[in-house]
């Protein structure tokens, strides 16, 4: 008999099917969908609970294309966010590195303040929700407090002080002067009702000013956001962030394989050289409330010739020690290798998807168990499954059974599943040749 399930939104079914057959990750719907993957959730969520004490992560989640990285990423940044976490994600592409001139580096860091997101925001641009909250959050603090009325004189001063304590705090960071004035010039801007200069501050924010003589003259400030400093700025975010009462910020960038596929071997050792950085300031408490997690396939890691492996200074730090092995990682360690899915949890995966489209479509789901049962052995008996079988093959076949089947009620579900066509055609799918890292792939 099919297992009860809690019945699937269909909007949020709508998406995930889509999302799911079309080969990406759905932005919403993960936790209907959800399996596998306890002890690499676990060990991050251990991560997440030393973020929002002080401390600071670093991550890489290696996995080969399809395998499920992207998947965990948008479960840990769900999570993160309904813990009172902000997140910003991005992907890296020949247009966005960690660095680069002609403003590559920086366009990473629009990517990221442009999808900075929180529980109320979840689809990203909530840099205005945070500053806005933030301030009258402080106001209203103030009047339960302190007893004051808004038309009081003595509220704006008090306003005021809890304002600047916070803003002096990040003056000792670095760049922190700067980023402190324009918070500042935020906050009266509020107060007064002066869009266009919120509407300024907001564009310096996100790193939208490409000249600082441009900045001078709108906002009296000689510095700008650029490709070199960007990384700085979103540490001042961080511990911006937890004054605006937020527990911290977790930073989550995907596709490395985009560093590995730079032809100059100088411009990728700078790119190798900033995630150097950026993984020390964490690891040497350099940064507080800041979590980063990166993505990318075992060759865009490991290859010791173009991948991350390639600048021995993350090689010595990142590679893993004599006693892990498959079946026993080390959760705990830099690198979290993905394990493939057992046969068992992509038959329950199987079974949730199962439930959800005959929900969304409204019928009575006829695929039976046994019917799931044959499909996963179809897939993991084809030959190199083993090894090179992904999870998103997998589910992509089982979506396109579930249509084919809805479409044509007369099609018999256990002929299709036995016919020569749904065993060998989809064989295509699985490849014994090593990955080499230039498919282009988002889960």
């Amino acid at each position: 008999m099919p297992t009860k399930q809690k019945r699937v939104p269909k909007r949020i079914a709508q998406t995930v099917l889509n999302s799911l057959k079309g080969g990406v990750v759905p932005r919403i719907g993960l936790p209907y969908v959800t399996v596998g993957r306890k002890n690499e959730i676990a060990a991050l969520l251990h991560d997440v609970d030393i973020i929002s004490e002080g401390g600071a992560s670093f991550r890489f989640i290696e996995g080969r294309y399809g395998s499920g990285k992207s998947f965990l990423l948008q479960t840990i940044r769900n999570y993160v966010m309904d813990r009172g976490f902000v997140v910003v994600d991005g992907d890296l592409s020949p247009e966005r590195r960690l660095h680069g001139g002609d403003g590559k580096g920086l366009a990473t860091y629009r990517e990221l303040i442009q999808n900075l997101s929180t529980k109320t925001r979840p689809e990203g641009g909530a840099l205005n929700l945070i500053l806005d909250r933030w301030i009258n959050s402080v106001q209203s603090k103030v009047a339960s407090e302190q007893g004051l009325q808004p038309d009081d004189p003595a509220f704006e001063t008090a306003v005021d002080k809890k304002i600047y304590k916070v803003i002096s705090s990040l003056s000792e960071l670095v760049h922190g002067f700067d980023f402190a004035h324009l918070l500042n010039m935020y906050y009266h801007a509020y107060v007064t009702d002066d869009q266009e200069t919120k509407a300024k501050v907001t564009k310096w924010f996100r790193g939208e000013y490409n000249r600082k003589t441009d900045a001078k003259k709108e906002l009296g400030v000689n510095i700008i956001i650029s490709d070199d400093d960007w990384y700085e700025y979103l540490k001042l975010f961080a511990s911006f962030f937890r004054q605006a009462g937020y527990q911290g910020m977790m930073i989550m960038i995907d596709e490395l394989v985009n560093i590995y596929k730079i032809p100059n071997s100088i411009s990728r050792q700078y790119n190798y050289e900033k995630i150097l950085t950026m993984y020390n300031d964490t690891l040497q408490g350099k940064a507080k409330y800041l979590g980063i997690i990166m993505c990318g396939t075992p060759q865009a890691i490991e290859d010791k010739r173009r991948g991350v492996y390639s600048y021995e200074a993350l090689r010595s730090r990142l590679s893993s020690g004599k006693f892990s092995r498959e079946g026993a990682r080390d959760m705990f360690a830099p690198v979290i290798h993905l394990e493939p899915l057992t046969a068992e949890e992509m038959m329950v995966l199987t079974e949730k998807l199962a439930n959800m489209h005959a929900g969304l479509y409204g019928y009575q789901r006829t695929i039976s168990e046994d019917d799931l049962a044959t499909f996963i052995k179809i897939e993991y008996g084809r030959i190199g499954a083993s090894s090179n079988i992904t999870p998103r093959e997998v589910i992509r076949d089982f979506i396109e059974l579930l249509d084919i089947l809805w479409q044509n009620p007369d099609t018999d579900v256990e002929t299709l599943l036995k016919s020569d066509q749904f065993n060998y055609t989809k064989s295509e799918a699985v490849s014994d040749k090593k990955d080499d890292g230039f498919a282009e792939f988002t889960i």
